[in-house]
C-alpha cells in the first residue's frame, strides 16, 4: 500500500508541477509580451479579469508542488543525490518567490488596475510592485531549466550522493544564493527579454551540470 501511495503522490507532483511551471512560462513568454503591446484599456481589463484567474492556478500549483515534493524528499531522504539536493533548494526558493514576492506584489498591481477600471487613479504602490514581481518571476524562469534537469538526473543520470560531493554542494549553493539575492535586491539585467532569460537558463543548466560532474 505504501508503494501505491508513494506512486500516486509522485504522479500528483508531476501534474501540479506541470501546472505551476506551465503557468510560469505563460506569464513570462506570453502575457508579459502581450502587455508590452496592448492598449491601456485592454491591459487594465486583462489585469482585472484574466490575471487573477491565472495567478490562482500559478500560486496553488506552486503550493501543491511544494507539499508533494516535501513528501517525496521524506521518502528518499536517506539516498539523496547531489542532483536532487540542488534541485530541491532551487524549487523551494521558487515556491517562496511565488508566495512572498510575486503574489503579494501582483495583488497590489491588480488592485491598482481595479481602481483604474472603476474610474480612479493608479495606486503609487503598483509602480514599485511591478518590477519586484517581474524580477522574481524572471528568476524563477531562470531556475526552472537547471532545476528540472537536475531533478531528472537524480533518477536517470545521478552524479553521486551529496555527502560525497561536498565541493559541488558548496559551489552549487553559492550560485543559487547569489541568484536569489539578485532576485530580492538586484536587477533583471540579461533576464529582461524572453530570449535573454531562456539563454541564461540553458547556460545555468550547463554550469550546474559541470559543477555536479567535475567537482
Amino acid at each position: 500500500m505504501e508503494e501505491v501511495i508513494n506512486y500516486l503522490i509522485r504522479w500528483a507532483h508531476y501534474f501540479v508541477g506541470i501546472t505551476w511551471i506551465g503557468m510560469l512560462y505563460y506569464f513570462n513568454f506570453v502575457q508579459t509580451e502581450y502587455f508590452k503591446e496592448a492598449e491601456a484599456g485592454a491591459r487594465v481589463d486583462a489585469f482585472v479579469k484574466l490575471a487573477p484567474r491565472a495567478l490562482w492556478w500559478f500560486r496553488w500549483g506552486a503550493a501543491m508542488t511544494f507539499l508533494t515534493g516535501l513528501y517525496l524528499v521524506y521518502v528518499i531522504h536517506r539516498s539523496m543525490s547531489i542532483d536532487i539536493v540542488l534541485s530541491v533548494v532551487m524549487a523551494i526558493l521558487m515556491f517562496l518567490n511565488v508566495w512572498l514576492i510575486i503574489w503579494p506584489n501582483q495583488k497590489l498591481i491588480i488592485a491598482s488596475n481595479e481602481q483604474i477600471q472603476a474610474g480612479g487613479e493608479a495606486t503609487p504602490e503598483a509602480a514599485a510592485a511591478a518590477p519586484k514581481a517581474a524580477l522574481a518571476s524572471r528568476t524563477n524562469t531562470l531556475f526552472s531549466l537547471p532545476m528540472l534537469f537536475l531533478m531528472g538526473a537524480s533518477n536517470h543520470f545521478a552524479h553521486g550522493g551529496f555527502g560525497d560531493k561536498t565541493n559541488a554542494l558548496i559551489v552549487g549553493l553559492i550560485i543559487i544564493a547569489a541568484i536569489e539575492l539578485n532576485a530580492i535586491f538586484g536587477k533583471q539585467g540579461p533576464l529582461t527579454t524572453v530570449r535573454g532569460v531562456i539563454v541564461s537558463s540553458f547556460v545555468l543548466t550547463a554550469v550546474f551540470w559541470a559543477v555536479v560532474t567535475w567537482l
